[in-house]
């Protein structure tokens, strides 16, 4: 039988309703016992590592979600952990890159209403990571949500309410639950050795075009962050406005050695700076960085963690544009 590690972090899940609103406040041993079923098929251990609402969760708790597995990582045959969804998809990402070529399951979940509730769909989430967690086909890092498998590098949340809260960006579902079973269909396979990271740099910012937008916010961007990324119109258009003003700006930026990465601000289908007249120029000039088909929330943490790492502007760029399993197919 698998044994399985469930951390918990907190979120909507683990909520009570309170004078205040609904806050995190159940413990792992009180999820798990909400769910005694999955003790059938494997072993389930807890660990209570935060119980917070995920709007109060950063890089620094995903880096102690890493290290807690790290430190547990052959003691058990996959994780669980389960994580408000506010910002879950960017705690999958972050995770995807912090814990790479795993063999063994790291799986997120959480749900949109506490697991107390008569209708929820909490226990049906836990449920499922944790079969898929100890499935034989579980390897790699995954969020499941709503029967869904998704990659955590593709994962963004699309409702807000709704219980099929998550969709996977330009990319299948690797596999379903169904029946108490997982139906795989896309194999993946991570033959090891795991590789683990301990250092993000979060002095990262994103930047959502809008028409009218004075270029002065570059100015600001290049005395208190890193690398900032750009959320441009469509598949990468960059205004101009007569003046040049924008291209000047990020000129200055990378001068300044901030890097910029150039995304869109639409869901599907990624950028193609290269395109029209309007992204071309500027990349070309720059040699501009773009994401292409990833996830906002993907680049956001591909670009902490490459600054974790790199020594210099080329070391980043480099780590940028070398693929990490699926992220720029």
């Amino acid at each position: 039988m698998k044994k399985i590690l469930l951390i918990a972090t907190g979120g909507t899940i683990a909520s009570r309703d309170t004078e205040e609103g609904l806050t995190p406040e159940l413990t792992s041993e009180e999820l798990l016992q909400c769910i005694p079923e999955v003790q059938q098929y494997c072993c389930v251990d807890t660990v209570q590592l935060f119980n917070l609402d995920s709007t109060n969760m950063r890089p620094e708790h995903w880096l102690a979600v890493a290290r807690l597995i790290r430190e547990r990582y052959e003691a058990y045959d996959g994780f669980v952990i389960t994580h408000g969804t506010d910002t879950m998809a960017y705690a999958a990402a972050t995770l995807y890159y912090l814990i790479q070529n795993s063999p063994k399951p790291v799986v997120l979940t959480g749900s949109q209403v506490s697991i107390h509730a008569r209708d929820t769909d909490a226990r049906e989430n836990l449920r499922g990571a944790i079969l898929y967690a100890a499935s034989d086909s579980g390897c790699g890092v995954h969020l499941v949500f709503d029967n869904k498998v998704i990659c955590a590098n593709r994962a963004r949340k699309t409702r807000t309410r709704s219980f099929n809260a998550f969709s996977s960006i330009d990319y299948p579902e690797v596999a379903y639950i169904r029946d108490g079973e997982v139906r795989t269909y896309i194999q993946e396979e991570y033959p090891g050795p795991v590789r683990f990271y301990d250092t993000l740099d979060s002095k990262v910012c994103v930047i959502k075009l809008i028409p009218g937008m004075d270029p002065d916010i570059f100015d600001f961007v290049a005395e208190r962050f890193h690398a900032v990324i750009i959320e441009s119109f469509g598949v990468g258009g960059v205004p101009c406005y007569d003046n040049e003003e924008f291209s000047r700006r990020i000129g200055k930026l990378l001068e300044s050695h901030v890097k910029v990465i150039f995304t869109t601000q639409v869901a599907h289908e990624g950028s193609h700076m290269a395109l029209y007249r309007v992204g071309l120029g500027i990349k070309k000039k720059y040699e501009l960085l773009e994401s292409f088909t990833m996830t906002t929330e993907a680049v956001v943490a591909k670009v902490e963690w490459a600054l974790g790492q790199a020594a210099d502007d080329e070391e980043f760029r480099r780590l940028f544009l070398t693929p990490v399993g699926n992220d720029w197919l």
